[in-house]
């Protein structure tokens, strides 16, 4: 399937009101659901799938049978990109992760207060609170597509690192504001 950047589209927020629905059925008591990524930021340019946090206090908490009858695949455990130069513990990078088998979603599960449970957060916000890097990034996405259209593997090995610059932006601009990770979406 090719990469395609599409033009924001106002539906994302309600698409992800709808698909929030059926993920509280599947969820631990507990759980904290975010709208992150790129649909999630006014005004930029994405792929047309809806990217979904749910923040839960321990992985082995979800059941993982619950959410395939909701409509949501698992692809099991998987680990987040690490940028470079960090030395995380595999522990900090750990997701479950789901598709939508209706509308295009990807569900993230990732235990709280982990570093990858707190960076698509904190760099959601980061962009929707300074649009000419929303409007690069966007740019960057939209030209990488062009290029890699059928090699996602050429498309992130290039859009992760773009990213971990952003987020050095966005570490110094949360210590600066007191930014704190919101309640829920």
């Amino acid at each position: 399937m090719p990469i395609e950047i599409c033009p924001p589209r106002q539906s994302w927020g309600d698409d992800f009101i709808n698909l929030k629905q059926a993920i509280l059925r599947a969820a631990p008591a507990g759980a904290v659901i975010h709208h992150i990524g790129s649909t999630a930021v006014p005004r930029l340019p994405a792929k047309d799938t809806i990217d979904i946090q749910v923040s839960v206090d321990a992985l082995d908490l979800v059941d993982e049978e619950a959410f395939e009858q909701v409509g949501f695949k698992s692809r099991s455990i998987v680990t987040d990109h690490c940028p470079p130069g960090l030395d995380l513990a595999e522990s900090e990078l750990r997701k479950l992760f789901f598709k939508s088998t209706g509308r295009p979603a990807n569900i993230h599960v990732r235990e709280r207060g982990r570093f990858n449970q707190r960076y698509p957060l904190l760099c959601r916000d980061f962009l929707r609170a300074h649009p000419t890097a929303a409007a690069a990034y966007g740019l960057i996405k939209q030209r990488l597509a062009s290029f890699f259209p059928d090699n996602a593997d050429a498309y992130y090995d290039i859009k992760d690192p773009v990213f971990d610059i952003i987020m050095e932006g966005a570490y110094d601009w949360a210590k600066l504001t007191g930014w704190t990770e919101p309640s829920g979406d």
